[in-house]
C-alpha cells in the first residue's frame, strides 16, 4: 500500500511487460524461488507484480460456469448513478484477487464455481446489545438494496467503475446498538479449505495465514459511503466477487474490501488486518488511496482502467485523492499525518 517516503519515479507503460509475454505468476514466482513474504524486499519489483504475471482472464472459457446467481430487487441511489465508464460485467467477473481461490487473477473465477453460499452464517458480536446471526435470506430480504457505482481503485494500481448492489454497513451497525466503548470493526472471511483451495495449501494461497481478516475504524464503518455488497451488475455476488456478501469502502485500495463475511466484530481495540501482518511497511491499516505516498516498489500517482477492450490495454489515467470521494471522507483524517498513517 503506502509508504512513508515519496519517490520520484513511476511507472510508465513503456515498463510494462507486453500481453505476448505474459507468464502464469505461479510458475514464474516458482521458478525465481520466490515466496510472498519475499516480495516485499525486492527492489527491482515494479507495480502489479502479481497483476503482470497472471493469466489473461479476456480468453477464459465461460462454458464451465456453475455458479448461479440470482437477481435482485434494488433501488437506484440518484447521488451514485452517474459514474461513467462503467467496466464491463465479464471483466468484473473474470478479474480478480481473490487468494483463497489462488493467487492468479483468472483463478477464483475458475476455481470457485462450486461454492455454496446456501446455508450461510454471518454473525455480528462482540462490544453490541443485541448480537446477531444472519443466514443467507437475511443478507438479501432483511436490508433494502440499493446500487450504488463506484470506483474500485487497487493497490497493484489498476481500477474499475463497478455497479454495486448492497446496504450500508451503518445500517447494520444500527441494529444490533454498538456499545460506546467500541471503536472498531473487525471482519472475517470464511475459513473453509474444503472449498477454498488457497486456504489448503499455502503454495496456492499466497503463503497467507487464514482467515483472512480485515478492519475498520467505527467512524469510517459508520460513513454513509461504506456498503455491504450484496451484488453487482443486477444479480448476487459470484464467488470470486466475494458472495454472498463482502465490505466495499470506496475511498480505501480494494484489499480492504474483505470478501465472504461470515463474521463481524465490535472491539475497542485495533485489529491486525492481514496485509498489515505480512508487510507492514506496504500495507497499512488505513490504506487510503493516495497518489502522493508511492508504495515501495511502484508509484500510486496514477492507475490503469480496466473498462472495454483487453484487460491489459495501456490506458493509464491520474490517481486522485481518496480515489475522488474526499469531499465524503477527508473530514475523518483531518488531524491525522497520513504518510506515516498509511
Amino acid at each position: 500500500m503506502l509508504i512513508k517516503k515519496t519517490k520520484k519515479s513511476q511507472l510508465k507503460e513503456s515498463q510494462l511487460t507486453s500481453e505476448t509475454h505474459y507468464l502464469d505468476r505461479r510458475s514464474l514466482l516458482k521458478k525465481l524461488g520466490l515466496g510472498l513474504a519475499s516480495l516485499p524486499f525486492i527492489p527491482s519489483a515494479q507495480a502489479g507484480l502479481f497483476d503482470l504475471f497472471s493469466n489473461d482472464p479476456s480468453a477464459a472459457d465461460n462454458s464451465g460456469l456453475i455458479f448461479q446467481r440470482e437477481k435482485l430487487t434494488y433501488s437506484s441511489h440518484p447521488r451514485y448513478q452517474l459514474l461513467k465508464p462503467l467496466t464491463p460485467e465479464k471483466k468484473i467477473l473474470q478479474y480478480n484477487n481473490f487468494y483463497e481461490f489462488g493467487t492468479g487473477k483468472a483463478d477464483p473465477f475458475e476455481y470457485g464455481q462450486q461454492f455454496k453460499v446456501k446455508p450461510w452464517s454471518l454473525t455480528i458480536d462482540g462490544l453490541v446489545d443485541k448480537p446477531i446471526t444472519l443466514n443467507y435470506e437475511d443478507l438479501l430480504k432483511r436490508f433494502d438494496i440499493e446500487e450504488r457505482f463506484y470506483r474500485m481503485r487497487c493497490v497493484e494500481g489498476w481500477s474499475m467503475n463497478i455497479p454495486w448492489l448492497g446496504f450500508t454497513l451503518a445500517t447494520l451497525l444500527k441494529s444490533v446498538s454498538v456499545q460506546s466503548g467500541a471503536k472498531y470493526v473487525h471482519f472475517e472471511t470464511l475459513h473453509d479449505e474444503q472449498q477454498m483451495r488457497g486456504q489448503a495449501s499455502r503454495r496456492i494461497g499466497g503463503s497467507i495465514d487464514y482467515p483472512y481478516v480485515e478492519a475498520l475504524r467505527l467512524d469510517e464503518a459508520m460513513n454513509p459511503l461504506t456498503l455491504l455488497s450484496v451484488g453487482l451488475y443486477g444479480k448476487t455476488l459470484a464467488p470470486q466477487n466475494g458472495a454472498p456478501i463482502r465490505l466495499v469502502v470506496p475511498w480505501k485500495y480494494g484489499f480492504k474490501g474483505i470478501k465472504s463475511i461470515v463474521r463481524i466484530t465490535l472491539t475497542d481495540k485495533q485489529p491486525l488486518n492481514t496485509w498489515k501482518k505480512i508487510a507492514h511497511s506496504e500495507y497499512g491499516f488505513y490504506a487510503n488511496v493516495n497518489p502522493n505516498v508511492d508504495h515501495p516498489r511502484w508509484s500510486q500517482a496514477s492507475e490503469r482502467f480496466i473498462g472495454e477492450g483487453n484487460v491489459f490495454a495501456q490506458t493509464r489515467k491520474d490517481t486522485l485523492m481518496f480515489n475522488g470521494y474526499g469531499d465524503e471522507v477527508a473530514h475523518l483524517y483531518k488531524n491525522l499525518d497520513l504518510t506515516r498513517n498509511y
